[in-house]
């Protein structure tokens, strides 16, 4: 990094240079329009270049690093988003749109380039195997057909040896991936007090995933001082927008049910209000809110695990004249306004593990609507056409400032959508006159890596010049391919999930947003990600394979089971089947046992009929009758063994 580069960074990270602390944390909340809240964590950790190196860990997760060391990874970027920032209601994105990614999981890294072409995409893929099972997402499958190298679109954020030689940049999106709790439950294990205590217990996964707009970022980058010494730095960063009603209505009403006439909140002034209508009621001004009813729990003790960190752990961005309690334990306090910037109230958590910390505001009512900062640029994509074999693609890019700004405008598009170069038409207009003809814009530079089929997606790069306070519009054609069956995902008639297109707008000297201390001369990037794509490819009707399948299965089972059997099978008299020797012992055998059953039947029936018979002559002739019934069992046993 240059001198002048380095001069013209912010106050902060050359304090956080110099600084001895090797691990701080801070929250960011900043209520914004119709009832949102936005909330950003920042937790960064660091350690000496030699440390790391000889694999001493203290702050620095342990797993990462080896995972940096085993892929020669010199700076890594990862992003986890989800969710669209509302530009024109929230006004400019935070962090300048830097810790900012796509929907789904992005990332981009600068590997040794030792060894050619070859070994960096062994390392690439190393790389980003290893973050997969680190951090329970689908990095695995960031292949050929979905890796980039950027040329204008990213610079290294880090102070590296020789001036960045020597390295090669990748970059690699899935906007398919849904991010979930299995990707922040490793994303906290990296922090020192894991979400156990100070601001990171505040990180819920139900509330997280609940925000209307959420992202999670992890940026390692070397970071040398004026001094010479150099130390490796890891941010981790969580921003997140969440709907401050929604937000608190499962602490009293878990389950969502319509509310009682008489609960709503209706605008009387309507001409059609009535008992059975109502028109919602616009909120006025901010309503009453605190950390434990939108998180769920209060700040759980504090991290101050690194000696000499004094600085602030939340900062809390609302008007002077609102009241803001904070209650640590037993006792509440007012929140006073810093004395430099009386919009930000700042306080440092209790050192005690044990005592709980509750930031709470009362509602409140604006005299005037609070100032939004304006976004450098606005920008939306879409695709155009109907069918399912070609279309096309629009992105408006519309600059509201009375300067003109400088962008760098990539796209990274996946093989099956092959796009008409030919057709690319970049068109501009002002935006207060619609009545005026569009006039072509030249992109100043321009980078297409075609793409190859199976093997390379497609590369478009452009750098463009938009005149101040007008409308750039962007078009091309493309063709949709026809992919092979076992390549449709099991939701196929959804569609495919392109990329969003990442615009970088280049600092300029007439940049009020985020300027330099050296004389304007350098400003600040800042970045923007349109919202993802869903293209609908031609999908075959996969019910038809399956009943032709079904339907040749069954004939085939009946006419090989009939003529099998016809072929196998000896049709004969069962007079002609012999006998064998088995079946002759096995009918011996029961033979035997129906005889020995008969006799015993015999001997059982007789002896019963001789003892009842002898019994009843005695009452009249005793002995007549003692010879009656000795003839009469005599008899029995005679005829049963006859009948034998």
């Amino acid at each position: 990094m240059k001198l002048a580069q380095l001069l013209a960074l912010p106050a902060t990270l050359i304090s956080a240079v110099l600084a001895i602390p090797e691990y701080s944390e801070h929250l960011h909340l900043r209520p914004l329009p119709n009832g949102y809240l936005y909330a950003g964590f920042n937790f960064t950790a660091s350690t000496s270049l030699s440390a790391y190196e000889s694999q001493h860990f203290r702050y620095f997760p342990r797993s990462l690093g080896q995972i940096l060391q085993h892929s020669d990874t010199r700076e890594l970027h990862l992003r986890f988003a989800l969710g669209r920032w509302d530009d024109e209601s929230w006004g400019s994105r935070p962090r300048d749109g830097k810790r900012e990614g796509g929907t789904g999981v992005e990332i981009w890294s600068w590997l040794d380039s030792g060894g050619g072409k070859p070994a960096v995409e062994e390392r690439w893929s190393s790389l980003v195997n290893s973050l997969s099972g680190l951090f329970c997402a689908s990095l695995n499958f960031i292949d050929g057909t979905k890796t980039t190298r950027p040329v204008l679109s990213f610079e290294p954020e880090g102070t590296h040896r020789g001036g960045g030689n020597g390295m090669e940049l990748l970059h690699g999106t899935l906007p398919h991936e849904v991010v979930c709790t299995e990707n922040l439950t490793p994303f906290l294990k990296l922090l020192p007090c894991k979400g156990k205590a100070g601001i990171s217990s505040l990180l819920d996964g139900h509330k997280v995933f609940d925000a209307n707009w959420q992202t999670m970022s992890i940026d390692v980058r070397p970071i040398c001082g004026l001094g010479g010494d150099c130390r490796l730095e890891i941010q981790q960063t969580v921003d997140i927008v969440l709907d401050i009603k929604r937000s608190m209505r499962p602490r009293n009403d878990p389950i969502p049910r319509p509310r009682p006439v008489e609960e709503l909140e209706c605008d009387e002034s309507k001409s059609y209000h009535a008992s059975d209508t109502c028109y919602p009621k616009r909120k006025e001004g901010e309503m009453a809110w605190s950390l434990s009813k939108i998180f769920g729990t209060p700040v759980r003790g504090s991290c101050h695990v690194a000696d000499g960190d004094e600085s602030h752990d939340i900062s809390l961005e609302v008007s002077p004249d609102r009241a803001v309690e904070v209650s640590h334990g037993g006792s509440n306090d007012t929140l006073a306004s810093h004395e430099q910037n009386q919009l930000v109230r700042t306080m440092r958590l209790p050192d005690s593990a044990r005592q709980h910390t509750d930031i709470s505001l009362p509602q409140h009512i604006f005299q005037d609507s609070p100032h939004q900062n304006r976004p450098t640029l606005y920008a939306s994509r879409q695709i155009t056409g109907c069918g399912q074999e070609r279309g096309g693609m629009h992105t408006v890019l519309h600059n509201p400032h009375t300067h003109q700004q400088r962008i760098v405008y990539l796209e990274s598009l996946p093989w099956f959508l092959r796009p008409y170069m030919h057709t690319l038409k970049v068109l501009t207009h002002p935006t207060n006159s619609h009545d005026r003809p569009t006039i072509p814009l030249k992109p100043d530079q321009m980078y297409y890596t075609p793409a190859l089929d199976r093997k390379r997606g497609t590369h478009l790069e452009l750098l463009l010049t938009i005149p101040a306070q007008s409308t750039v519009e962007l078009t091309y054609d493309f063709d949709k391919a026809i992919l092979r069956y076992t390549e449709y995902p099991p939701d196929a008639n959804r569609g495919f999930d392109v990329a969003p297109a990442i615009i970088r707008v280049l600092p300029s000297t007439h940049n009020t947003h985020n300027t330099s201390t050296a004389g304007n001369e350098i400003g600040q990037d800042s970045y923007f990600r349109t919202t993802s794509l869903l293209l609908p490819l031609p999908t075959p009707d996969f019910s038809m394979p399956y009943n032709v399948i079904i339907l040749t299965s069954t004939v085939i089972a009946l006419g090989f089971g009939s003529i099998f059997n016809l072929l196998v099978r000896r049709f004969v008299l069962a007079e002609e089947v012999p006998r064998s020797a088995v079946a002759v012992r096995v009918a011996g055998v029961l033979g035997k046992v129906r005889g020995v059953v008969g006799s015993l039947k015999g001997r059982l029936r007789g002896g019963g009929q001789g003892r009842g018979g002898g019994g009843v002559a005695v009452g009249v002739n005793g002995v007549a009758a003692e010879g009656d019934g000795g003839m009469n069992g005599v008899s029995s046993v005679v005829e049963s063994r006859k009948e034998r």
